[in-house]
């Protein structure tokens, strides 16, 4: 059943896999009695990303031109269609795969329970194909693949319209296929015998130690006999791990001194034969190269920046490890991967990355680690002392991005969470990924308004300033000034300071005024309308109706008046706020504000239009927009003052901005 045929070319970039292809062709051509539901599952290194890369290949129309389709068997090639969907969930979450693939179909549902319903009402049945399950979220240790099977996966498959090729580690299998009825799933697992290639294997050490693909010239590489034989031994010690393969090969190559092809014991059956085999033909310590890897075995998103690699290998062996990784790249190099990543848009220049060279390698470091929460915790700590000056604005970008998926790890999470410098510069994908994974009752109160904040953080991908702004007056609203006035003390200019919030349920409209004073300037006072019977609101009497404009502003002579609205029995009742201070007035009468008068209006530099969830502030002199408003809950009103007070009322409450107008800006 491994397939390879000597009649037909073997696909260029797999170099086997026959029966796996056969299978996955019959998939995608709806053969009948194929199942609408195909896994592709096996140890990691199995090989699974590739064989779906050279899948896609073929299923993709202009690329499948560059294939030697002719030579092929043409059982292995599926028929010409459209390309699939392929939202790759590669360092996203379930959510974010999720409406990828509602891009994809231009769906209009707003919730993921709508997207699965639109999928099935679509006149076509839709094809999917979901490859690097285990790649899935911006952090490790949050648990995404197996959110992503549970919220995505599972629901697609489920979904009769839709036919589904995933690629799932052998954990999550059975999750995927639960309640799916007979006949509706396939499993290829690469490991099983049915599914094995061990002449792929074979073909792939023969390619690889080839000097005409790259090879370095030595006996048992321009010795066509030789290198047979040699990729023979490589191959069948190996088993079904094409990753094996490739680290044997690799560490071969580049240090060939003193290695006998003829020794089959130096050829390693496994990732972690190979680490050890590799050090041990170079004289090393076994551990070391473990401990040399150990910071990129925890690492998370794209690797370590160079930089950083020994102070973490250094942080994790408690020793110092600077001169090991300086000598150690002919140590380390079979299992490194370099990675050039481009310059930040707000940080400045590019810089080199290391990553290990697949993930199973990864696996097999941390698990020989004496204690994995300990290694993160020596990792955190390090981490934070690259911090200068503990000032996160000057941190390098790994430190500042995932030094919390290192403490999720460690368990030190709700720790870290109490800096207003973090939550403002660390990257809101990842950090709030984090965040989540921990239990709510866990974390302290700066670490809820940054959760409760996140989901707008995330939405609108606003720079460090504006995330800022947003969570200055999160924190107001949750009754956190300290951390307000710390987010004030950043050094960016905020383009507005959230006077108070007012968490008072039931707000139906507000409007500013003035209560005047015997003597000097009236006081600027806000007027909210809410129940009547809500503690502290003072009844009007025979106030009527009131239509609010599109820009917040209302047409009566009073701000009580002008701010009314009845209840059943005919009351009206107002709360009345110092508008410049976080007190409410409740000694007022209300008959006696008024409101600034139309001329006053119409002279002030700034006007209001407003959406559902959205604010605009804009220049009446240049018509530019000054400030941009946004929140996680509607808008039921606001108003704005002559001078630039912002009052905004959500059913969470009412708050008070002084705007700044500089420019374009964002806030909650």
């Amino acid at each position: 059943m491994s397939g390879s045929t000597e009649d037909y070319a073997p696909h260029p970039h797999i170099g086997g896999r026959t029966a796996a292809l056969r299978a996955l062709a019959a998939w995608r051509g709806a053969a009948p009695g194929v199942p609408r539901v195909v896994v592709v599952t096996g140890d990691s290194g199995s090989g699974r990303s590739r064989l779906l890369t050279g899948f896609l290949m073929l299923c993709e129309p202009e690329f499948r031109k560059q294939l030697p389709l002719d030579a092929m068997d043409p059982s292995t090639v599926p028929p010409e269609l459209p390309a699939p969907a392929v939202p790759a969930p590669d360092g996203l979450t379930a959510a974010q795969v999720l409406w990828l693939l509602a891009d994809h179909y231009e769906l209009d549902a707003t919730s993921t329970q709508g997207v699965f319903a639109e999928l099935a009402a679509l006149d076509e049945p839709v094809t999917v194909v979901v490859p690097d399950a285990d790649r899935a979220g911006p952090v490790r240790a949050a648990g995404e693949p197996a959110r992503l099977v549970r919220e995505v996966l599972a629901p697609l498959a489920a979904t009769g319209t839709v036919r589904l090729l995933a690629e799932v580690p052998r954990p999550l299998v059975v999750e995927l296929a639960a309640g799916l009825a007979r006949g509706t799933v396939q499993i290829i697992d690469l490991d099983e015998p049915e599914w094995a290639d061990p002449e792929g294997l074979v073909r792939h050490a023969q390619a690889a130690l080839s000097p005409e693909l790259g090879a370095p010239e030595l006996p048992f590489t321009v010795d066509p006999a030789a290198r047979l034989a040699l990729a023979t031994a490589i191959g069948r010690r190996a088993g079904t791990s094409p990753l094996v393969v490739q680290l044997a090969v690799q560490g071969v190559l580049m240090a060939p001194e003193g290695f006998d092809p003829a020794d089959e014991s130096w050829l390693p059956t496994s990732v972690g034969e190979a680490l050890d085999l590799h050090a041990g033909r170079l004289g090393a310590d076994p551990q070391t190269l473990r401990l040399m890897l150990a910071p990129l075995a925890l690492a998370e998103a794209d690797g370590i920046p160079v930089p950083l690699w020994a102070r973490l290998a250094s942080a994790v062996a408690e020793q110092d490890m600077s001169q090991a990784i300086a000598g150690g790249m002919l140590l380390a190099g079979p299992f490194v991967q370099p990675e050039e990543q481009p310059a930040e848009r707000e940080r400045g220049g590019g810089r080199t990355l290391l990553r290990l060279l697949h993930p199973a390698i990864g696996d097999e470091i941390r698990a020989g680690l004496p204690n994995l929460h300990t290694a993160q915790t020596r990792i955190a700590m390090a981490l934070l002392e690259a911090v200068p000056e503990q000032d996160w604005s000057k941190a390098d970008p790994y430190v500042r991005d995932h030094i919390a998926g290192h403490t999720l790890e460690a368990g030190l999470l709700p720790q870290l969470l109490t800096d207003p410098g973090l939550f403002v510069h660390a990257d809101p994908v990842s950090l709030r990924a984090a965040v989540e994974a921990v239990p709510v009752e866990a974390l302290g109160a700066p670490a809820r308004t940054y959760l409760r904040t996140a989901p707008l953080l995330t939405r609108t991908q606003v720079p460090a300033a504006l995330r800022a702004a947003l969570l200055e007056t999160a924190f107001v609203e949750d009754g956190l000034p300290e951390y307000a006035d710390a987010v004030q003390r950043l050094g960016f200019e905020l383009p507005w300071r959230t006077l108070w919030s007012l968490p008072v349920a039931g707000v139906s409209a507000v409007t500013v005024g003035g209560l005047p004073r015997p003597e000097g300037p009236a006081t600027p006072v806000a007027v909210l309308v809410v129940p009547a019977d809500t503690p502290g609101a003072r009844p009007v009497a025979g106030a009527g109706e009131v239509e609010v404009s599109a820009t917040g502003e209302m047409g009566e002579t009073s701000a009580a008046e002008g701010a009314g609205d009845t209840d059943e029995t005919g009351r009206s009742a107002v709360l009345v706020h110092d508008l410049l201070q976080p007190h409410s007035l409740d000694e007022i009468d209300p008959g006696q504000i008024l409101r600034p008068s139309e001329d006053e209006r119409a002279a002030a530099p700034l006007g209001l239009s407003r959406g559902a969830d959205y604010l605009r502030v804009w220049d009446r002199a240049s018509g530019e927009v000054v400030a941009v408003l946004i929140s996680d809950t509607p808008f039921v009103a606001a108003d704005l003052s002559p001078d630039g007070i912002l009052v905004v009322a959500t059913e969470r409450g009412a708050k008070a901005l002084h705007l700044r107008p500089a420019a374009s800006t964002i806030a909650s």
